[in-house]
């Protein structure tokens, strides 16, 4: 099964823009939060993520079909320096997930409880995702309205922490940055092992692809 980032991912991220006082030391939620002054640290100042402005939605692929849903974006904070964004640190609220595009009540509740078990995400043990920024460079002469910066970044799901990089669509403009990519995240890299031909040889025509997609559309105010 395929699913739209996360991340960056889970996209990513992702998604990256930040803006507040350096000297801050005020904490977000406790479930792998971020602090301002752990993000200052890094330089730029820092914007809070508004998770009921910020939009997470997964697309996930398999042999004569696909399905689709949303995420919740629990908080975070990001980093902005001269207008660019420079780092930053997210987190995924991974028990919200939800699917969209079925419609019968009973299997729309089996696909997703399916997709919070040990199967797919084992949100009880690993309820969050996060993101954390590493490095943002500008895209030379990137079109109006296409992705302006690379974004490179640690993704961590079920506990288990790998690179990912993507190109993004970011916005910083009166003390609001935006932020929007498409993330392709390879589940197999994180134990997600259901269908996966990565771990299983003899699944036929019952595959679900590795990688799956996170669409990330993030707004950060200062």
């Amino acid at each position: 099964m395929k699913k739209t980032a996360i991340l960056a991912s889970m996209a990513a991220t992702l998604l990256f823009t930040a803006c507040g006082d350096n000297t801050s030391t005020t904490a977000t939620a406790e479930n792998n939060a971020v602090t301002t002054e752990a993000l200052a640290s890094d330089g730029g100042e820092a914007y809070a993520v508004v998770p009921a402005e910020s939009n997470l939605t997964w697309n996930g692929k398999k042999i004569g079909g696909e399905h689709s849903g949303n995420i919740s974006m629990q908080g975070g904070e990001l980093l902005v320096a001269n207008d660019a964004v420079v780092g930053g640190e997210f987190t995924i609220d991974m028990a919200s997930i939800t699917n969209t595009d079925i419609t019968s009540a009973e299997d729309n509740g089996k696909l997703v409880g399916h997709l919070k078990s040990d199967d797919f995400f084992g949100v009880e043990q690993h309820p969050t995702a996060t993101f954390k920024i590493n490095s943002v460079s500008p895209i030379a002469n990137a079109a109006a309205g296409q992705p302006n910066y690379n974004v490179e970044g640690d993704l961590t799901i079920k506990g288990k922490t790998n690179p990912v990089s993507f190109p993004a669509t970011v916005t910083v403009e009166n003390g609001v940055a935006t932020a929007k990519a498409d993330v392709t995240v390879d589940r197999a890299k994180y134990d997600v092992r259901y269908g996966s031909k990565s771990f299983f040889s003899d699944l036929g025509d019952n595959v679900i692809d590795d990688n799956f997609i996170v669409s990330l559309d993030i707004t950060a105010k200062q």
